[in-house]
């Protein structure tokens, strides 16, 4: 990789790493539920436990996370609608690819939803 050239951040959007998750599990906060989001699926990418459970609403927050599944690879994130349920509150629906081992690639669909509280996005949970 040439001095010039930055990875581009996993979450999908064409910015680099540093610019962009990276800011926020720097503890930038995210601006909107899909940015919440997007560096939550690089969390995930990046093996980032703490992150994951920092942003996680407290009253569906578990106590710990385990991501250490062998062979486990995050393959792509698309981000399909977003939609707001009023100023604290909003919805992102995404697809997540992946692959464990050699195996065939799976898919993560989930309808998050977020809440906003002190100006503060959290993951509540996935509706059903």
């Amino acid at each position: 990789m040439s001095p010039q050239t930055k990875p581009s951040c996993p979450c999908g959007r064409p910015r680099n790493y540093a610019d962009c998750c990276g800011a926020l599990h720097d503890g930038a906060l995210a601006i909107d539920a899909e940015s919440l989001m997007r560096a939550r699926y690089s969390a995930y990418v990046l093996g980032k436990a703490d992150y994951l459970l920092a942003t996680w609403h407290p009253d569906t927050r578990p106590e710990s996370l385990d991501l250490d599944e062998p062979g486990l690879k995050w393959l792509g994130l698309d981000v399909k609608r977003c939609w707001g349920d009023g100023k604290d509150s909003a919805g992102v629906e995404f697809i997540a690819r992946y692959r464990v081992g050699g195996g065939k690639a799976g898919r993560l669909h989930e309808r998050s939803r977020f809440l906003r509280e002190k100006g503060r996005w959290h993951y509540l949970d996935a509706e059903d």
